[in-house]
């Protein structure tokens, strides 16, 4: 793609000082994004506008009727000049993901001395001026946590008084990098203590939530395989410390633009995994964790492995994608000079970034470009937002590969709505049940120019066994691809129709498809998963031709198991 090819928004033309004289300024291209009122202009009956909340977990009725949703396509993890290594300004960023029809935004910048003494607060004037002009976007303000003994996490809360004060305060108290709390290997003396930090930083977000300090907060662990570093013992201990404010982990990791052929070079995997064990990462990872599967991270593109075996005790563990933006592929920007005697430690902020109309290096996309995790919520806002993520009514997609998912499974004696993604059906042994799957497929090119087909649907079941004995376990070996429907040629919105039966003991089912491009035995093998997503090799991973979706979990209880 030559510079002329670029987004028309990212112009070499146009300087982040010329934006709003483009019409790409927060009042202008801001306006113009993919909001929620277009969905509920489709007819207020569809998501009603006091929706009956999901069955609490103590709730003991057989059944489920969750109610309607209408889907809120975001990112969470999106960096600007207010991060020490990334390159735009936030007005660029959040035209970006204007463009590419994002409904809400996370900007988590680095932790970083000068972040916390000065970024944070000069980019949180950004953000009150954008949400003031246009109401309608939604963009929380976030940080990417060092997480101590571990590597990154989002964090991220409501708006409202508190919300700066609340990271710069987490930044400084619990940070593994600004702390010297970041060694977490087998042989680190301190490995135990940076451990047990990162578990009280989690319960001091709860607190701050519990009394109201902050209407909400929530974090999502990034990039997880990336370097080996997340132990699946840390991540239950995250996990369990409070689920209600961890609740997952990035299924698939930004940076899917690294293994562009004639890139970054000729070792390049997308998601920039192309590591190697180190003295701090978990031993007990095969070599194969190491790479992204269709993109994803193998923690979630395995079958069978970490994320299946967090999933069969029963609990929500929620996968997102994102862009983690910092410099975009065929972009001609670079970052500007310094004034003299200024850095970054005393500004909390980049020099804004200047055109020099020459290809730069990236492993980007723009947010929204080819990430989206799809929210379900029942009304529009930012704690919906929230709610939706909490409470797992997730799907996520790559190169926009479908315009819609809905997800029903239900009795079927019943006639009701059924529950949907992130809920729980409770029914008795040997009931049949109704997995509804409806799919919108993509109505027109993605950004690449390519009008996405899908392929395939497959249903991956798993029981639920409860709390494991060894918390360091990555296998869940009653977990396998138990359907594969090919919908290869269907066009518009169909529904499919998956028989399940419940048996002795509870379980799980989730979904996951792709272009069919790209596929193979899975990493546990064939008759885990016969045609699974696969590594690239190295160098020559073009994104655009192997997209997937997957979807979080529905849990089915059964009555006495």
């Amino acid at each position: 793609m030559t510079a002329q090819q670029l987004p028309s928004w990212a112009d070499p033309s146009v300087s982040p000082a010329d934006l709003d004289a483009q019409g790409v300024s927060r009042r202008g291209l801001l306006r113009r994004a993919g909001l929620f009122g277009a969905a509920f202009a489709l007819g207020s009956a569809a998501v009603p506008a006091a929706a009956a909340p999901a069955p609490a977990p103590a709730d003991r009725r057989l059944g489920g009727d969750d109610p309607r949703l209408a889907y809120l396509v975001g990112d969470h993890h999106i960096h600007s000049v207010y991060s020490h290594d990334a390159k735009y300004t936030f007005s660029q960023l959040a035209a970006a993901g204007a463009k590419y029809g994002l409904d809400w935004m996370v900007f988590t910048e680095h932790s970083n001395f000068g972040h916390a003494k000065y970024g944070a607060a000069l980019e949180h004037e950004e953000i009150r001026r954008a949400r003031a002009e246009n109401p309608r976007q939604l963009i929380f303000q976030g940080l990417e946590w060092y997480i101590p003994a571990a590597e990154h996490c989002t964090v991220f809360t409501a708006p409202g008084a508190h919300e700066v004060d609340l990271l710069t305060r987490f930044e400084s108290a619990y940070d593994g990098k600004l702390l010297g709390y970041d060694k977490g290997g087998a042989a680190d003396a301190d490995t135990a203590r940076n451990e047990a930090h990162a578990v009280k930083a989690i319960k001091w977000l709860a607190e701050q939530r519990r009394t109201g300090y902050v209407d909400d907060v929530l974090v999502l662990a990034n990039h997880p395989l990336r370097l080996g570093i997340d132990s699946p013992h840390e991540m239950r201990g995250w996990r369990d410390a409070a689920p209600e404010i961890m609740i997952g982990m990035e299924g698939a990791p930004g940076a899917q633009g690294a293994a562009i052929p004639g890139r970054r070079g000729a070792t390049s995997i997308r998601g920039e995994y192309e590591n190697k064990p180190s003295a701090q990462s978990w031993p007990g990872y095969p070599a194969e964790a190491y790479l992204t599967y269709g993109g994803f991270d193998w923690a979630t593109a395995t079958v069978g492995g970490l994320w299946d075996s967090m999933l069969a005790e029963g609990r929500l563990f929620s996968v997102t994608t994102n862009s983690d933006a910092h410099r975009v592929v065929f972009d001609t920007w670079k970052n500007g000079d310094w004034p003299a005697g200024q850095n970054f430690d005393s500004t909390g902020k980049l020099p804004d970034p200047v055109n020099t109309t020459a290809p730069q290096p990236g492993s980007d996309f723009w947010p929204g470009q080819f990430s989206r995790t799809h929210v379900g919520v029942t009304r529009y806002g930012y704690r919906a937002v929230m709610a939706g993520l909490r409470a797992g009514r997730v799907w996520l997609d790559h190169g926009h590969l479908l315009d819609g998912l809905d997800v029903r499974l239900g009795r079927d004696c019943d006639l009701g709505r059924g529950v949907t993604l992130g809920g729980r059906l409770r029914v008795r042994k040997g009931e049949k049940l109704t997995l509804d799957i409806t799919v919108t497929t993509a109505s027109r090119p993605n950004p690449q120019g390519i009008l996405p087909e899908l392929a395939h649907v497959d249903v991956i079941r798993g029981a639920v066994r409860g709390p494991v004995a060894d918390r360091d376990s990555w296998r869940a070996p009653d977990t396998k691809v138990v359907t594969t429907e090919d919908v290869s040629g269907r066009k518009g919105t169909y529904t499919l129709r998956i028989p399940l039966t419940a048996g002795d003991e509870s379980f799980y089912v989730r979904l996951r498809g792709s272009d069919g491009n790209r596929h193979g035995a899975g990493c546990l093998g064939a008759s885990v998963d016969p045609h699974g997503p696969i590594p690239h090799e190295p160098g020559n991973g073009d994104p655009w031709a192997d997209t997937w979706f997957y979807s979080n979990p529905v849990f089915v209880d059964v009555a006495g198991a």
